[in-house]
């Protein structure tokens, strides 16, 4: 077991000073910081505690945004499903706030509610084993999408996992989960068969559609942050189908944005019955050297089981005339990659940014609201503007396996929607006046598509959330979800030890 050595913990003296929480005192129930000096007794051979005033629980504290970050005072690398029971017991004995994580891609500003405790960073869990009929595989708590890609593509088989390769397999599954192969077989969620959860107690329960928790089941499909620490989960996999995948990219300039989306409603979408081998996504973003004036569409049409996407599908978004048009060829493993997202892609870097998300669901493009948000998107990140580095993420993946899901199966709430929209807001922390100008102008964006929808109510994705939005925005606005929520809430965590990710009550 590796630890940092403070002098003041050797000698069970008390630190002090704003890293390290209120100190002593009722808050810790009598505990002081000697007793998690001795946590090291008891915990596994291989597990890894960090103090601050080290490289390591700097490394392990660092996170992709840092607006609204949790802050911890002891960073715990755990290496068995023990070691994160015994973690979560000394914290509920001492009165210790705690929050799991692995990616630390989660930039819900809800997490800068955590203002000390201790971060349990679940990276020592991961593997993959597949069940000898090859029909499930467990896959422990802290492994990234790509570990799993790639593990059971050796293998002849694929699971419904992120589209981002660096992220964990848990954190989008637990808020329901998008992928790249929904269309056929639904949200990452959807996948469950059973978790392992460390419930806020520090009890360990295996959790069904038939077990005693099964009403937890239902819960951690979408909700999940706010239930337990899962340190493994068996899911459902299947044989790779197709290992021909092809895109193409087309680039365009500004003055496209209202006829590009309005065929894409038309060619691509088709009334929200997508073909399940296609998948469009499409960013705005700023490359003055292709054009000073405002930001490139950068619009990609994916499709499955083939080396060419159909020319049913590209010729009409050539004929409006795109600055470049890129075709490309490989097999899933390259999907990621050709979007920017593979795990040497930007969004898996941590450059110290501030990256929060806006996120909102819609049923189609609004052309109109299109040109409206492109406009304010152009002003709002000119070459003058602290946020000139944002982007704009459009995600249209077929719906086919989600919408086939019964809507009432899990917490998840949207399963109607057609299309995650959330532009990425950039800047360098500057400060609260920054942060809430950031807010400001994301929220803007968000409101534009919004009422170009001609909806009242907002659905938005929990995981790519920024944190001002309603519980009903985030879980569904029927009453008997908040409902249910709340109930669950109060039976599985009634002193809200897991609050710090979009609390559900």
């Amino acid at each position: 077991m590796r630890w940092t050595t403070i002098a003041a913990f050797a000698t069970g003296a008390v630190a002090t000073g704003p890293n390290y929480g209120p100190g002593p005192g009722p808050g810790y129930k009598g505990c002081t910081w000697a007793d998690f000096w001795k946590l090291n007794q008891q915990l596994s051979g291989n597990a890894e505690v960090y103090w601050p005033g080290s490289t390591e629980f700097d490394q392990y504290s660092e996170r992709w945004s840092n607006v609204g970050a949790p802050i911890a005072n002891i960073t715990v690398l755990p290496a068995t499903e023990n070691d994160v029971r015994k973690v979560v017991e000394v914290a509920n004995r001492c009165d210790i706030p705690f929050l799991a994580y692995n990616g630390v891609h989660g930039a819900l500003t809800t997490l800068g509610q955590m203002t000390w405790g201790i971060a349990i960073n679940l990276r020592k869990l991961s593997g993959v084993t597949i069940s000898p009929d090859g029909q499930t595989a467990t896959v422990l708590g802290g492994t990234n999408s790509k570990v799993l890609i790639d593990a059971l593509w050796a293998q002849g088989k694929q699971a419904v996992t992120g589209t981002c390769e660096c992220v964990s397999y848990m954190g989008p599954a637990l808020g329901g989960g998008h992928g790249w192969l929904q269309g056929r077989k639904g949200l990452i969620a959807d996948q469950f068969v059973s978790l392992r959860v460390v419930l806020a107690t520090g009890e360990v329960k295996t959790v069904s559609s038939t077990g005693p928790q099964s009403d937890l089941f239902w819960a951690m499909k979408g909700a999940g942050h706010n239930f337990g620490i899962v340190t493994s989960v068996t899911i459902k996999i299947f044989p790779v189908q197709h290992t021909n995948w092809a895109i193409s990219t087309l680039m365009y300039t500004g003055d496209k944005v209202a006829d590009l989306y309005q065929l894409a409603n038309e060619v691509l979408l088709q009334n929200g019955t997508q073909p399940v081998d296609l998948i469009n996504w499409s960013y705005w973003m700023n490359i003055p050297q292709i054009d000073p004036n405002g930001p490139v569409i950068e619009f990609y049409i994916i499709q499955e089981g083939v080396t060419v996407v159909d020319s049913a599908y590209t010729d009409p978004f050539v004929a409006l005339g795109p600055i470049a048009v890129t075709p490309n060829t490989g097999s899933y493993r390259d999907v990621s990659a050709w979007v920017g997202i593979s795990m040497d892609g930007p969004p898996c870097q941590k450059t110290g940014a501030a990256n929060p998300r806006f996120p909102l669901y819609l049923e189609e493009y609004n052309p109109t609201a299109m040109q409206a948000l492109y406009t304010a998107f152009a002003q709002g990140t000119n070459s003058s503007s602290p946020f000139a580095n944002s982007l704009f993420m459009f995600e249209g993946y077929s719906m086919q396996g989600v919408k086939s899901t019964d809507a009432t199966s899990a917490a998840y709430a949207f399963r109607e929607d057609n299309l995650l929209t959330a532009p990425l807001v950039q800047y360098t922390p500057a400060g609260p006046a920054r942060d809430a100008e950031a807010k400001a102008f994301g929220n803007q964006l968000r409101e534009i598509l919004h009422q170009g929808s001609g909806r009242t109510e907002k659905h938005t994705y929990v995981n790519y959330a920024y944190g001002d939005e309603s519980k009903q925005e985030w879980y569904g606005h029927e009453s008997w979800r908040q409902t249910r929520l709340a109930q669950l809430k109060t039976k599985y965590d009634p002193n809200g030890r897991f609050s710090f990710y979009a609390p559900a009550a």
